[in-house]
């Protein structure tokens, strides 16, 4: 598989736009455009190949299921793993003769999203640091009066900075992926040490992501009988995820409409121990 220059510059633009501080926006740039699922879909109409790209963001995005970045802390920015990261993988699924929806190729998915997730907090990091030129030339224009330059300090100027920093690594890095990828292939052959363990140490980076969620959502013992449910009903009834979330909004809606039940009943002081305990 080979990715052309126009084809690499696409990818570059969706990294611009998911990258953060967010090109995009943080809901619709990171938090959409961002996730591995999603780049995925991206990656897989850009390159042509929607199926493997679904199926590369799906092992991506279980690794990073639970990525979060309070307070601008930044342990691995998605940029890199969506759109350096997935097109890498499926250059490699495709040079090993792998199919994405294997277990071998879920694995080699998930290492190539490990790998680039790293990458992804320089590039961060970059684009922060020289957002703060930015900033800076923003409130000098403020101390100023001359608010006509923030509209050019806020919608102009990043592109500089997500150009620098986003734009230009994603595209020598595409348009160079394929002839990495096949010196990867010489020097580490399917059946050596290393991609044996790189294959390894892949298959359990989902169970990583699962208990980094885990143990954002269960506060106390009983969090985990709500937290398999769905895994339970998926396993016994053989729902798919879709309505496994259905399900989860019904019971949270139930649980949100008994809590507002309780304090309205609490601001009117008509709520007793009785009532509480028939709610």
């Amino acid at each position: 598989m080979e990715i052309s220059w126009l084809q690499a510059a696409i990818l570059g633009l969706f990294a611009c736009l998911s990258s953060m501080p967010g090109l995009g926006g943080t809901s619709f740039g990171n938090y959409t455009l961002g996730r591995p699922l999603i780049g995925g879909l991206v990656c897989g109409v850009v390159l042509g190949d929607i199926q493997s790209g679904i199926l590369v963001g799906i092992a991506m995005q279980l690794v990073y299921i639970a990525l979060v970045t309070p307070g601008g802390t930044v342990s691995a920015d998605v940029r890199a793993v969506s759109y350096i990261g997935i097109p890498l993988a499926m250059i490699a699924l495709k040079s090993y003769g792998l199919d994405a929806a294997s277990l071998d190729g879920q694995s080699l998915a998930a290492s190539f999203g490990t790998m680039v997730g790293t990458l992804g907090t320089v590039l961060f990091y970059g684009t922060a640091t020289i957002n703060l030129v930015w900033q800076h030339i923003g409130w000098k224009s403020v101390e100023d009066g001359d608010l006509s330059k923030l509209n050019i300090v806020n919608y102009v100027l990043p592109w500089i900075s997500h150009i620098i920093c986003s734009f230009i690594p994603v595209l020598i890095m595409c348009k160079m992926g394929a002839p990495m990828v096949d010196l990867i292939k010489e020097y580490l052959p399917m059946d050596g040490l290393a991609m044996k363990t790189l294959f390894t140490v892949g298959s359990l980076l989902p169970c990583v992501g699962i208990a980094i969620l885990l143990k954002q959502i269960v506060v106390k013992a009983s969090d985990f009988v709500m937290f398999f449910l769905g895994f339970t009903l998926a396993a016994s009834l053989g729902i798919n995820l879709v309505s496994a979330t259905v399900i989860a909004g019904t019971f949270a809606i139930i649980n949100y409409r008994i809590k507002m039940v309780m304090i309205t009943k609490k601001a009117s002081g008509s709520i007793d121990v009785d009532d509480e305990e028939d709610i």
